[in-house]
């Protein structure tokens, strides 16, 4: 993962430690970086994901989001491309591929804004991404 700028900033850190943990599908590291009232809406509003559109609130359901989308796949590759950080937030513009079953791919494209409480852990996870943009691109390899 390469970070367009060298500016250093808590959310983008943050984000930075949740790709990596997501990336070498470290599910503990990635629970650890989250505030007790956390909460990842990925992608934002109602989908397969989150039919109700609520999003994973606290460790219970962040649990849940990282078991029943992260833990299953074979790979998770951010490639991250452009990278803004204002406030306590960070909007990272990224393409994810994601690999599950062995042969099937897909990428996701979106913007990926991460929030940080004075402790640096994440408050908030909210990805912008279209469901009919990324199962377009759905792939045997």
């Amino acid at each position: 993962m390469v970070t367009p700028t060298e500016t250093i900033h808590p959310a983008r850190a943050a984000s930075q430690r949740s790709i990596a943990c997501v990336q070498a599908k470290d599910k503990a590291g990635w629970l650890a970086l989250w505030a007790e009232d956390g909460c990842v809406e990925d992608p934002v509003g109602i989908s397969f994901i989150d039919p109700v559109g609520d999003g994973f609130r606290g460790p219970e359901r962040l649990e849940e989001f990282w078991d029943k989308n992260i833990g299953p796949t074979d790979s998770i590759v951010f490639a991250l491309h452009d990278s803004f950080a204002a406030g306590s937030e960070v909007a990272n513009v990224a393409t994810i591929t994601i690999t599950v079953g062995g042969s099937t791919v897909t990428k996701c494209e979106g913007v990926f804004v991460y929030r940080v409480n004075d402790e640096g852990k994440l408050l908030s996870l909210r990805a912008f991404w279209e469901v009919d943009r990324m199962m377009a691109t759905l792939a045997q390899v």
